[in-house]
């Protein structure tokens, strides 16, 4: 029994003494769903709920008398072993071991679809992280809204969101000529200009650059100017594209921010703004009264001398995303960007959004990694492809997953790579490849799923204990989901990590494989469907981290 079935099971016992008149409590007033969860202590049972104590005073009675009416009727349901009431109107529910075990037939034969669920089913949802200027290469504070945004980017789409992934390449304004020069100079030996880019990645780029040109020396200087811009540019993007694919990050639009501007799209968002009211004309400039909803002061669209600035891209580029059907708009900013909320938030209002609903923004903290040596082509950062190259897609996109993206991060890189149980990645692609090595023995030794499956079996507290946890993943993906906390899966993961292998390593010997001269039971091909499943979740839930689920480690 799933936690839906048996939430499913609680509302009709709830339906069911309204019809009877026992539950004085209007009919559209019983939930369609009833929450329930897993006690913190075990001796208490395998789910908890607390909605008699939700509900006993709209029905007119005490929390314990509508608990003890539930329990009566809850007893009588099939797959349910007993229903206890604690306290002052809490219910503990028992299965019994058929229906619990029934789980691993129902992971196994889900495969990759256990865990996916509904809970967000119908939300169409425009999820734009890293955006880094296409100036340079991408540094470790990229790197964490990579592993954070294209898992957060599963996540969501395994709770039923419909997500594109969108990166908006910063393409215009006075950097990019700045950025052209920079090349330029590397090209022909010149001086790079105050506030250019002197890292040896530039020097890289000259290189490609002439070989694509090698009549830019003699053009005149605005146009090597320009070609130097593009070639570099174009070099330095399929750069970012590449380094983001070998970290398993892959997105399915790339916004051009010069699109916006050549499209004319930036005055149309000026015009569009003015026609709902919230464009005003002061000081020879053109503003967005953006103080109207919760920004501490109005902002600059066109400055006096007639050119846009970087909050009309931001706007148009908003307006932008509503017009191509995007109602959700989630942004991951960087720890430098808080004052970007309440200017986007804004935006989303003058637009006619809803703030509220509308528009995330997700701001993340710093993070170190100790060790970690500064790029010799970059300069003063460490590279999102060295500390790959370093530490391994795996342990970087896991180590980044599992902790909050508001939370400061120091991470020890010699730590990150250790093959030990004290290294979370370690510890839980070990308990997958573990898993899958356990299958092969045992089918090797005559164990096969095939020949039938007796979920009674799987009785003892360790295996009941490993069968909870396994319970509760699509609940951790939903919530994962709604409150865009990858790091609620990778937490669970560890937690399965250590249930499996103290179910393994029970000195009952609850073994897969029987001895030699042993025969296979029920009880050996049941623990390997219960086994089965244990490796399907596992990997499931890498996946969502965008981490491989190794065979053999």
């Amino acid at each position: 029994m799933t936690p839906t079935e048996l939430s499913e099971a609680l509302s009709a016992a709830l339906a069911a003494a309204v019809a009877d008149g026992t539950l004085a409590l209007p009919a559209d007033a019983v939930p369609a769903s009833v929450h329930v969860e897993r006690p913190r202590q075990r001796e208490h049972g395998d789910w908890a709920t607390n909605v008699a104590l939700q509900l006993a005073k709209k029905a007119g009675t005490t929390p314990r008398a509508l608990a003890e009416d539930l329990a009566a009727r809850l007893g009588a349901t099939p797959g349910i072993k007993s229903v206890g009431v604690a306290g002052p109107g809490f219910l503990n529910i028992t299965l019994d071991a058929a229906t619990a075990g029934e789980l691993a037939r129902t992971i196994v034969e889900a495969g990759e679809a256990y865990g996916r669920g509904e809970a967000l089913t119908g939300q169409v949802i425009n999820l734009e992280y890293i955006s880094a200027n296409p100036t340079g290469p991408l540094h470790i504070g990229h790197t964490r809204w990579a592993a954070l945004g294209d898992s957060l980017g599963r996540i969501l789409r395994a709770a039923g969101a419909e997500v594109a992934a969108e990166y908006y390449i910063n393409d215009a304004g006075a950097q990019m000529d700045r950025f052209g020069e920079s090349v330029l100079a590397r090209a022909t030996g010149g001086e790079v200009p105050e506030g250019g880019y002197r890292g040896e990645y530039v020097k890289e780029l000259a290189a490609k650059v002439l070989a694509d040109r090698p009549d830019l020396p003699e053009l005149p200087r605005a146009e090597a100017i320009a070609v130097a811009r593009e070639a570099g540019y174009t070099h330095q993007l399929a750069e970012i594209r590449e380094v983001l694919a070998n970290f398993g990050v892959h997105f399915d639009v790339w916004f051009s921010e010069r699109e916006l501007h050549s499209s004319g799209a930036v005055d149309k968002a000026v015009a569009r703004l003015r026609e709902q009211g919230h464009v005003v004309d002061k000081d020879g400039a053109v503003w967005l009264r953006t103080t109207d909803f919760t920004d501490d002061k109005d902002r600059v669209m066109i400055r006096a001398n007639g050119e846009p600035t970087y909050f009309a891209s931001d706007a148009a580029y908003y307006l932008s995303k509503k017009d191509r059907g995007f109602p959700g708009k989630i942004y991951l900013l960087g720890a430098d960007h808080h004052g970007y909320v309440n200017r986007l938030k804004a935006i989303a209002a003058c637009a006619g959004d809803d703030p509220e609903s509308n528009i995330e923004v997700l701001i993340g903290q710093l993070v170190n990694v100790g060790g970690a040596k500064l790029s010799k082509r970059a300069g003063n950062i460490i590279e999102l492809r060295d500390l790959v190259d370093w530490i391994g897609k795996d342990a970087v996109r896991y180590s980044l997953a599992r902790y909050p993206a508001d939370s400061p991060l120091e991470l020890q890189g010699e730590d990150m790579i250790k093959q030990s149980n004290d290294n979370p990645v370690f510890y839980v692609q070990y308990a997958h490849s573990r898993t899958v090595q356990i299958g092969i023995k045992a089918v090797e030794r005559g164990v096969r799923r095939v020949d039938g499956f007796d979920p009674a079996q799987l009785s003892h507290a360790s295996e009941t204990a490993l069968i909870g946890r396994l319970t509760e993943f699509p609940r951790i993906v939903a919530q994962a989901a709604e409150l865009r906390e990858p790091h609620r899966v990778a937490r669970y993961l560890e937690a399965l990590a250590g249930d499996f292998h103290s179910w393994y390593n029970d000195d009952e010997k609850l073994r897969v494989t029987p001895y030699a001269d042993e025969e296979v039971t029920d009880a050996h091909r049941a623990r390997l469907w219960l086994n089965d499943a244990v490796r399907t979740v596992l990997a499931n839930g890498l996946d969502l981290l965008g981490v491989s689920a190794p065979e053999r480690m």
